[in-house]
């Protein structure tokens, strides 16, 4: 009878260190992703700025520089960070067009691991002729040894 009270005794000490050990872990895995949640919103905030400065290449810094950076948009798959910018560069820097004032709204961002993570928002376009472009956006993020960086970019106008 004492010995299945000490086992008892014991399997619910070993259950309880086993909880405790889960909720620790629990609770850093929620900081880390508070953490790595308000690192990629920087991230985006001076992609913003750099726009809004007229820094492509800026910009740019948040995509990985890699050729399998992967881009949608307007219906159209691009493949490669090269690509991208130049994409962004024939449609806001050539002759004729304009980059105008960038801003994000309704921002989410959901880390799904350690290097791993998306977010999703809006994208509003101030043009200088008064014209709005705007959609929607939804990023895949991977955490790399220079940090946080954009490896899916996939974004929808909406018709304004």
């Amino acid at each position: 009878m004492k010995r299945r009270l000490r086992r008892r005794r014991f399997r619910m000490r070993k259950l309880y260190l086993v909880l405790l050990s889960l909720v620790w872990v629990s609770a850093g895995f929620a900081q880390e992703s508070k953490d790595a949640a308000a690192t990629i919103e920087e991230v985006l905030n001076q992609q913003v700025a750099a726009w809004n400065r007229h820094d492509l290449e800026g910009f740019m810094s948040g995509y990985w520089k890699s050729p399998e950076l992967t881009f949608f948009a307007g219906g159209q798959a691009t493949s490669g960070w090269q690509a991208a910018l130049e994409r962004y560069r024939k449609s806001y820097q050539s002759p004729g067009k304009e980059m105008g004032k960038l801003t994000f709204s309704n921002l989410t961002v959901q880390v799904l691991g350690a290097d791993a993570a998306f977010a999703r928002g809006e994208f509003r376009l101030t043009m200088p002729d008064g014209k709005t472009p705007q959609g929607l956006f939804t990023l895949i993020f991977r955490k790399f040894p220079e940090g946080w960086k954009i490896v899916h970019d996939h974004s929808s106008s909406s018709q304004q």
